[in-house]
């Protein structure tokens, strides 16, 4: 980028704002990527500029965004156009990645039907209606989110499979558990419930996502539809 030039100068293809929101962040550089959060730059000097002066303080020392992570505001502020405001922003947006690792590195990883029950027993056992809900997992068998598909008796009328694949669509789940409750304590599977679990894993071969099993939770104890019946159920 030529110096003096402006980023509304240039055509929406090129800037990184609208760069971003058409082919998504991996598609811009890490200048370009602080440039977003800059917002602007100084008089002559464009936002991408400013943020490529800003990395050239972090060389030498490991990664640049190392150098903008752990460096105190009063040094960033030797950049000349970063003000308390744009160093704050540059700062939160640092930290939302780390508590994103985080979140990420601690997310539990479930490989029997057991352990999806222990997850989700205190909580369930103790419903007074039939929730019915979905553990979205990663290619690992780590759990990316559990989430409440419905509130109610269980049928294949309530439980629909738009509901029920819309959040692992959304989240790029590899594959699925499916869980319910029986508010009676007893987590003896109905005929409804194998029903139900057969159309879910025709659906979810269909689209890609495989269902590994279905677990019902009774009081204190449960029941594994795959491990009950076989991986029959499932087909």
């Amino acid at each position: 980028m030529r110096k003096g030039v402006t980023l509304k100068s240039l055509p929406p293809s090129e800037r990184p704002r609208e760069r971003l929101l058409a082919q998504g962040p991996r598609a811009l550089t890490d200048a370009e990527l602080l440039a977003v959060l800059l917002d602007s730059g100084r008089p002559g000097v464009t936002a991408v500029e400013v943020a490529q002066e800003l990395l050239l303080l972090g060389e030498g020392g490991g990664h640049p965004l190392d150098y903008l992570a752990e460096a105190p505001a009063e040094e960033l502020r030797r950049v000349a156009g970063l003000g308390p405001a744009k160093i704050a922003r540059l700062k939160a947006a640092v930290e939302l990645g780390t508590r994103l690792w985080r979140a990420r590195a601690a997310r539990p990883s479930v490989r029997t039907a057991a352990e999806v029950a222990a997850l989700l027993m205190e909580e369930m056992r103790r419903l007074d209606r039939e929730e019915f809900r979905v553990v979205l997992l990663d290619v690992r068998g780590r759990v990316l989110g559990v989430e409440t598909v419905s509130v109610g008796s269980l049928s294949t009328s309530v439980v629909h499979p738009r509901e029920v694949f819309k959040g692992p669509i959304r989240r790029s789940a590899h594959s699925v558990i499916l869980v319910h409750n029986h508010p009676s304590g007893d987590p003896t599977p109905s005929p409804e419930d194998r029903e139900v679990t057969r159309r879910l894993a025709e659906v979810g071969r269909i689209m890609g996502i495989e269902v590994l099993d279905h677990i019902v939770i009774g009081d204190r104890q449960f029941v594994s539809l795959r491990e009950r019946y076989g991986p029959g159920v499932l087909l």
